[in-house]
C-alpha cells in the first residue's frame, strides 16, 4: 500500500529531512512504518460530556485496527462542548463556534503532519459537522465514526431523554410536578455515555451522514456501550484502508445526490432544525452548490414515517434494533426517493450496500410505519419566507396541531430575559415570543432556545405559543417554532425593529412569517438603527462575530 503522501515523508539517509524521521521514531516509528500510509485518528474523547466520554475506547480500537491492516496511526484530540450542559447559559454561545474550531484543528494537524487518511471518531452535536466539514476541506481519505447514541432512562415505566428534564423544569415552574419529581426526572433521564437519545441533533447527523455514506451502514444508530459499536468502528478503520488503497476520495462520496439522499433521511426520520445549518455548511466546504429552498423542495416528496422523539415515541436504539438506517434507505430506495448510484466509504454504491437488506420492515415493530401510512405525508422542516425573513427561516412541523398562528409580539432582547418571563408565567396562549439579537453574530455564536421551548412546553403552552428567533433550536425541541430566522437582528434584519403587540403572522403551509407592518413603516423603524455592542472584544467568540455569516448559508466563517 502506497501512502498518498509518501513523497513529502520519502527520507533517504542524509536527506535534509531527516530530522523528521528522527521525531517520528521518538514515538513509535521504526523503518519499516515509513512506508506505511499514515492515518490520523481524530479523537474526540472527553470526560465534558457523556456524549464524548466513551470515544476513547473507539479510538483504541481503531488505532490498532490500522496498525494491523498496513497503516501507521497516529492520534490527536479534539474539542467538544456539550449543548445540554452548556444550555440555557452564556456558555451555550461557545457550541456553534466549537464547529468551527473542530473542522480547523483537524484540517490544520492531517496538513500540517501530511497525513494520508484521517478517521473522525466524535459524539456530541458539533464534532460530527465539524469533522465533515475537515475532511471536506482536506479531501484526503476519510471516515466518520459516530461514537453511538446514549440508552433511555427510565422512571414510572417511560423512557427519559434530557429534553423530559428541560420540560420538567417548566412543569416545576407551572405548579404540575413537586421537586421531588423534577430530580428523579433529572437522576434518571441519562443513564450512561453516549448522545442524546432522541432523533435530536446528534443522531441526526449520524443518520444523514450515513445516507450520505461517509460511515458504514448501521453505525449511525447504535448505542454507545453496546458491542456492536465497538465491532463497526474496527470495520471503519479496515475500510479506510481500503480506501486509501482505491484512493476514494471524500468529494467523491459528498456530491450534489449524497446531499439530496442525506436531507431525504433528514425528513424521513423527523430530524432536527441544525441539519439545514450542517449541511449547508459542509456543502459550501465541499463545493457543491446548496440552498435552503432546496430543503423544501425535497421535503415535499419526502414522507416523515418513523415515529421518534422529540414529537413521537421512540428513541435512536429503537429504531436500530427495527432495521435502522439501511431499512429506511431501502424502502425509499424502492419508492425511487433516493440516489441509489452514489459512492460510499464501503467502496461500494448505496444500492449495492442495501442490497440484502429486506425491502420492508419487521411486522412486530411500529418504529418505522409503512411508506403509504406516514406520520406526514410530507417532510416536517419547512422554510418560510417573509418580510420577517427575507433570506429564509427553518420551522419545525412534526407533532404540530396548529399550523398557521397569528398572535402579538412578546420581545425580548436575550434568551435569559425570555426565560425569566415564561418561568414567572408571563407569556400568555395566543402570543408570539420573539428572542432577537442571538443569531450567529449576534449573540454571538446562535445559542439553541431549547430551554424557553421547554419551558413553554412544562407549563402546558406547547400548542398555545409561537416562539421565533434568529437563533436556533436543540434537535429536542418541538411545538409551533421557528429559528434561523435571517437576515439575523444584529445586522438589521426585520426582527430588530419588532415591538410589543406587533401582530406576527405564520402561516406554515404556505411557507410564510410576515410582521403586519407595511413598507413604509418598516423603513420608519429602521431609520437610523445602531446595532448593540457586542461586548466580547477579543478572544474566540469575538473572532467568530467578526468572520460568521448568515444562517441561509450556514454560519460559515470562510
Amino acid at each position: 500500500m502506497t501512502p498518498l503522501n509518501s513523497k513529502s515523508r520519502a527520507i533517504t539517509q542524509g536527506d535534509r529531512r531527516a530530522p523528521n524521521r528522527a521525531m517520528l521514531r521518538a514515538v513509535g516509528f521504526t523503518d519499516e512504518d515509513f512506508d506505511k500510509p499514515i492515518v490520523g485518528i481524530a479523537n474526540g474523547q472527553s470526560d465534558i460530556t457523556p456524549c464524548n466520554a466513551g470515544l476513547g475506547k473507539l479510538a483504541d480500537i481503531a488505532s490498532a485496527e490500522i496498525r494491523k491492516s498496513g497503516g501507521m496511526p497516529q492520534m490527536f484530540g479534539t474539542i467538544t462542548v456539550s449543548d445540554g450542559i452548556s444550555m440555557g447559559t452564556e456558555g451555550m454561545k461557545c457550541s456553534l463556534v466549537s464547529r468551527e474550531v473542530i473542522a480547523d484543528s483537524i484540517e490544520t494537524v492531517c496538513r500540517g503532519a501530511s497525513m494520508d487518511a484521517v478517521i473522525c471518531i466524535g459524539g456530541c452535536d458539533k464534532n460530527m459537522p465539524g469533522a465533515m466539514i475537515a475532511m471536506a476541506r482536506l479531501n484526503i481519505p476519510g471516515i466518520f465514526v459516530y461514537g453511538g447514541t446514549i440508552k433511555p432512562g427510565h422512571l414510572d415505566g417511560k423512557d427519559l431523554t434530557v429534553v423530559n428534564v428541560f420540560e420538567a423544569v417548566g412543569q416545576f415552574g407551572a405548579g404540575s410536578i413537586d421537586q421531588c419529581k423534577l430530580t428523579e426526572v433529572e437522576k434518571n433521564a441519562c443513564p450512561g455515555f453516549g448522545s442524546c437519545g432522541g432523533m435530536f441533533t446528534a443522531n441526526t447527523m449520524s443518520s444523514a451522514f450515513e445516507a450520505m455514506g461517509m460511515s458504514l451502514p448501521y453505525s449511525s444508530t447504535m448505542a454507545n456501550e453496546d458491542k456492536d459499536k465497538e465491532i463497526s468502528t474496527g470495520k471503519s478503520a479496515k475500510a479506510l484502508l481500503n480506501m486509501i488503497e482505491k484512493n476514494i476520495l471524500p468529494r467523491d462520496i459528498m456530491t450534489r445526490e449524497a446531499f439530496e439522499n442525506a436531507i431525504a433521511v433528514v425528513m424521513a426520520v423527523g430530524g432536527s432544525t441544525n441539519a439545514v445549518l450542517h449541511l449547508l455548511a459542509i456543502a459550501h466546504s465541499v463545493g457543491v452548490p446548496l440552498t435552503m429552498d432546496d430543503f423544501e423542495i425535497i421535503r415535499k416528496k419526502i414522507p416523515l414515517f418513523c415515529d421518534l422523539k422529540p414529537s413521537g415515541k421512540y428513541v435512536a436504539i429503537d429504531l436500530h434494533h427495527a432495521g435502522g438506517i439501511p431499512q429506511v434507505m431501502k424502502m425509499m430506495l424502492n419508492a425511487g426517493l433516493m440516489h441509489g448510484d452514489c459512492m460510499t466509504v464501503t467502496g461500494k454504491t448505496i444500492a449495492e450496500n442495501l442490497k440484502d437488506v429486506p425491502d420492508q420492515p419487521r411486522a412486530d415493530q411500529d418504529v418505522i410505519l409503512p411508506l403509504d401510512r406516514p406520520k406526514a405525508k410530507e417532510g416536517h422542516l419547512v422554510i418560510l419566507k417573509g418580510n420577517l425573513c427575507q433570506e429564509g427561516a427553518v420551522a419545525k412541523v412534526s407533532g404540530v396541531k396548529t399550523r398557521s398562528f397569528t398572535g402579538p409580539a412578546r420581545v425580548f432582547n436575550s434568551e435569559e430575559e425570555c426565560l425569566d418571563a415564561i418561568l414567572a408565567n408571563r407569556i400568555k396562549a395566543g402570543d408570539v415570543v420573539v428572542i432577537r439579537f442571538e443569531g450567529p453574530r449576534g449573540g454571538p455564536g446562535m445559542r439553541e432556545m431549547l430551554a424557553p421551548t421547554a419551558a413553554i412546553v412544562g407549563e402546558g403552552l406547547g400548542d398555545k405559543v409561537a416562539l421565533i428567533t434568529d437563533g436556533r433550536f436543540s434537535g429536542g425541541t418541538y411545538g409551533i417554532v421557528i429559528g434561523h430566522i435571517a437576515p439575523e437582528a444584529q445586522i438589521g434584519g426585520t426582527l430588530a425593529f419588532l415591538k410589543d403587540n406587533d401582530t406576527i403572522s405564520i402561516d406554515m403551509d404556505h411557507n410564510q412569517l410576515n410582521v403586519e407592518l407595511t413598507d413604509e413603516e418598516l423603513a420608519e423603524r429602521k431609520k437610523g438603527f445602531v446595532a448593540p455592542e457586542i461586548k466580547y472584544k477579543s478572544g474566540v467568540l469575538a473572532k467568530y462575530a467578526k468572520l460568521v455569516g448568515t444562517a441561509a448559508k450556514g454560519a460559515v466563517t470562510d
